[in-house]
């Protein structure tokens, strides 16, 4: 299995055969997850990236099976961010060392093309050194573009799974499969980082579905590459489905690295909902990019995605001396850095 981890790292593809005994034949893990560990040391050293995640919005208009904040669950509580609230974690995250902002929401229509145009122009005024990262879901292109000419640098869209009948198992007939990748390609157009990605082991996932994303990583080519483990909530029609494993999710973290050696990839909160030690782990299998919560402590728990989300309570300070120790603990060291993409080689 040594040889067909090595064939990977230097040739970035492998066949289906060759896919299927990586993602899930019986062999020693730790020999991938350390090959993928010495790439990124050769990218990236042992720096490790802070994103500041702001959640703004826990309304959404599209009702996906697998998600908590679907829009048909009466359950859910419901929130909007203010401009100045938005503005206060910004300011926050700064003198906290963050030097990316990730405003993330459900796709709330109270989020016009021009309040976001607005908040992103201000947010580079007053902090011209950041990176904004939007992850608003799918808008049309003249949307994107607006965001990208008031100063958005990067943009993240999980394409969810690359194989559109699986997509249609994960979404309501309404969503389509050739829009949201349509729009991954017109994100990367115009000139943003894009960042995509998809759920380990979600429901009806087989193996051939893991190949089908691999070989769209490789095709698109994306800056980022963000997953985790499927982890149900309650309140949707795939409450009752298994969780996604941590090692097939450490898996597939390491088999990105390799076939995408430049990717920023950060090591999820679902990782660490799943195990404790999860985040950890996930640096050591490729990843290198970490987002603490800076989103105000009263409405944490309302922006459930899935069950038993980790760090609902904390102050965004307790959460990045938090981070710091546990990233330390790895064996690396976070950076007070944009942690751009570093370019094709």
């Amino acid at each position: 299995m040594r040889e067909l981890i090595d064939k990977l790292a230097a040739e970035h593809d492998l066949t289906d055969e060759e896919w299927k005994q990586l993602i899930e034949g019986e062999y020693d893990r730790s020999l991938l997850y350390a090959k993928a560990d010495e790439i990124r040391r050769q990218k990236y050293g042992t720096d490790v990236y802070i994103r500041g995640l702001i959640e703004i919005s826990s309304y959404c208009r599209n009702d996906c099976l697998y998600c908590g904040i679907r829009r048909s669950n009466s359950h859910a509580q419901r929130y909007r961010l203010s401009k100045e609230q938005i503005l206060e974690c910004c300011q926050t995250g700064y003198e906290l060392g963050f030097r990316t902002y990730v405003m993330q929401g459900g796709e709330d229509t109270f989020f016009t093309t021009e309040y976001v145009t607005e908040l992103v122009s201000e947010i580079k005024k007053r902090y011209p050194d950041c990176s904004v990262t939007l992850s608003l879901g799918e808008r049309e292109k003249a949307d994107y573009q607006a965001w990208y000419d008031a100063g958005a640098d990067r943009y993240l869209l999980r394409h969810e799974t690359a194989d559109r009948l699986h997509y249609e198992k994960l979404h309501p007939a309404e969503l389509s499969y050739d829009h949201r990748i349509q729009c991954l390609y017109d994100l990367k157009e115009i000139g943003y980082q894009v960042g995509c990605g998809f759920m380990v082991e979600s429901p009806c996932q087989t193996v051939e579905n893991l190949i089908a994303d691999m070989r769209f990583l490789r095709k698109f080519q994306p800056h980022m590459v963000g997953i985790g483990p499927f982890i149900p909530h309650h309140d949707t029609p795939f409450r009752d489905k298994p969780q996604g494993s941590l090692e097939k999710t450490l898996t597939m973290v390491a088999l990105i690295r390799l076939t995408l050696p430049q990717a920023l990839i950060p090591s999820t909160t679902a990782l660490g909902t799943i195990h404790p030690q999860g985040r950890e782990l996930g640096l050591k299998a490729g990843a290198n990019v970490v987002m603490p919560n800076l989103s105000p402590v009263s409405v944490r728990k309302q922006y459930s995605l899935y069950d038993n989300k980790i760090c609902t309570g904390d102050e965004a300070a307790e959460c990045i001396a938090c981070m710091k120790r546990r990233v330390a603990s790895a064996g690396y060291q976070i950076v007070v850095d944009r942690g751009d993409w570093r370019g094709s080689s």
